[in-house]
């Protein structure tokens, strides 16, 4: 690496910074944000081609044996796993609901090492066949060049959230030659509130992310798609009804992926972990081989009505012998996909669920179609029925419908699919909301108590940390002490509430001035009254990991200005009302 002309580039960043106005230089940063998004994303793409190209499909063949379906996902994995810990100290946070707690908690900040580390690492898992997507990887990467490009050029909280945003734009545009999805992913899923000055940094990051995917990227290793029939309003009852399938397969997706991934968090060793994943997956892929890598192939494949060639590679092709058959074993394989998927993640791959999600819906709506055409619809265009549903799913896992539209709308070239896009994508989402009210990233964050929302208010009461507001500067007392070391502490306090603290830390009590204010001015009680007996028991206290609604809801409970804050019952200090609202003015200010 050159650095000298790294550093001359920066020189002449900071140069043009000199010359240009705070939104200027955010329009030519979107713009440098997005292009180096899209390069990283064009970089993945190629980079997982290579690895099929001269690692798959060059030399592991015996006859119609396939050796790599059995042991390269687990070879990628491994790969994986020893680059992280070798590399990342064994510390390598994945997926996108580490974005939004960055953009919650960490003032949007995301680790340096972020702009490359999930391309190398998702780039093995999924090149060698692991079955997830490159699009999470790509929007972390695209994520984390905004993140750390604004903090290099000292940009504020609201430009840093913005680019990193644009930098996820940028990611998606690349990967699918689709600027508007891009724009809408960033909208739909990452940012919290919007306003109109946001849209047009998103928008030149992603045309400049796209703008590099259709430069440099073989149109063949993109996904996209000929439409050969148009739409036809006939179909319309049995496109509502692939929408509530694709909002019942979206809920299994993330229920299944959920529990699974749940189970091997409960394991603590990592080679475990990714022997017993990594067998599980091989035995997957041997049984159903269009599970293997992201499944883009198997979509064209679907798309060109051309289910032969995969179910030919799996050892059930004979028992496959008529079209009920196909129908069974396509319906198996989109099942089996969240299963897949959260055994490569759990193994200790790295990828997401965005391409998965894809190869779902992709496979429910051919299986769907061809279903109709059993049942004696031949009409039933098959294809649009498979583009259709995939945005369902995309819709329906990442609670994204606007994304999902328009994804699938740029990549068949047009929109002459927009009306059952809309449909399809619609019905799925509100469906999955209503059993499943925040999407599987946000729920995840939740479970952390991390809050995330669309109101901004809320979002912003979120991002405060109580733990970082407890005052400790109170004089402490003890029950034993009498009425005149109380009257002492209090000459030499500035404060009016006094703990009383027992052996071993225990807050027994509080003290304040009003209270005790008769007793004060009669030196008679000074060495007859003893704290125990003055004091008054917090009826409401402060858990110091107590999240903040919580917090302000036993403020608005008690009445009080002031709150004590225990840990395990030991008293750790004061939390004050005034401190929270302070820090939720700083907050408002720096989200402008």
């Amino acid at each position: 690496m050159n650095f000298r002309k790294i550093n001359i580039f920066e020189k002449l960043i900071n140069e043009i910074h000199g010359y240009l106005n705070e939104k200027q230089f955010l329009i030519f940063s979107s713009i440098m944000v997005g292009v180096s998004a899209g390069l990283a994303a064009v970089i993945l793409k190629s980079f997982v081609h290579f690895i099929r190209k001269n690692f798959v499909e060059g030399y592991l063949y015996i006859q119609d044996f396939k050796l790599a379906y059995i042991f390269l996902p687990l070879i990628g994995i491994g790969l994986t796993i020893l680059i992280i810990k070798r590399f990342y100290n064994n510390i390598l946070s994945k997926g996108i609901s580490f974005i939004l707690q960055a953009i919650a908690k960490k003032s949007s900040f995301l680790p340096f090492h972020h702009m490359w580390a999930h391309i190398i690492t998702s780039g093995i898992t999924v090149g060698f066949g692991g079955s997830v997507g490159l699009e999470s990887p790509i929007v972390n990467t695209g994520s984390a060049i905004g993140s750390n490009y604004a903090r290099r050029y000292k940009l504020n909280y609201r430009e840093r959230t913005l680019l990193l945003a644009a930098g996820a734009a940028g990611g998606i545009a690349g990967a699918f030659n689709a600027p508007i999805a891009g724009v809408l992913f960033a909208l739909e899923v990452l940012l919290i509130d919007i306003n109109l000055t946001a849209f047009i940094p998103l928008l030149i990051a992603s045309a400049s992310g796209a703008l590099m995917s259709k430069i440099i990227l073989n149109e063949s290793i993109l996904l996209n798609f000929k439409l050969k029939q148009p739409f036809d309003y006939h179909n319309l009852p049995f496109y509502i009804l692939l929408a509530l399938l694709a909002g019942i397969v979206s809920l299994y997706y993330v229920n299944v992926f959920s529990f699974i991934e749940s189970k091997f968090k409960k394991t603590k060793s990592k080679l475990t972990r990714w022997f017993f994943g990594g067998t599980l997956l091989a035995i997957l892929l041997i049984l159903f081989p269009s599970l293997f890598g992201e499944g883009y192939e198997s979509i064209k494949q679907l798309s060109e009505l051309n289910i032969e060639s995969f179910i030919n590679n799996s050892v059930l092709k004979n028992l496959v012998s008529n079209k009920w058959g196909i129908l069974l074993f396509l319906t198996i394989t989109f099942l089996l996909k969240s299963v897949a998927a959260s055994l490569t993640i759990g193994a200790g791959g790295n990828g997401g669920n965005f391409a998965p999600s894809l190869f779902v819906g992709a496979h429910l709506g051919f299986a769907f179609a061809l279903l109709l055409q059993l049942l004696g619809f031949n009409s039933i265009p098959i294809i649009n029925f498979t583009l259709v549903a995939m945005a369902g799913l995309l819709s329906g896992v990442f609670h994204a419908p606007l994304t999902a539209i328009f994804l699938i709308a740029e990549i068949t070239g047009g929109y002459e699919l927009i009306i059952p896009l809309m449909v399809v994508s619609s019905i799925s989402f509100a469906f999955v909301k209503y059993f499943h009210p925040d999407s599987f990233d946000v729920k995840k964050l939740k479970l952390k108590g991390t809050v995330v929302s669309e109101d901004k208010d809320t979002s912003i009461l979120g991002k405060i940390d109580i733990s970082k507001l407890v005052e400790t500067d109170f004089t402490i007392l003890k029950p034993e002490d009498n009425l005149g070391v109380i009257v002492e502490n209090i000459k030499l306090s500035n404060r009016n509430i006094f703990p009383v603290v027992a052996a071993g830390g225990k807050l027994v009590g509080i003290i304040t001035m009003s209270s005790i204010k008769k007793e004060m001015f009669n030196q008679e009680l000074y060495t007859k009254v003893f704290a125990q007996e003055i004091m008054h028991k917090p009826e409401i206290k402060i858990k110091h990991n107590e999240d903040i609604f919580s917090v302000m809801d036993k403020f608005e409970e008690s009445g009080s200005w002031n709150l004590p804050v225990t840990e395990l019952g030991v008293y750790r200090g004061f939390l004050s009302k005034s401190s929270i609202l302070t820090e939720y003015r700083e907050q408002l200010l720096s989200s402008i």
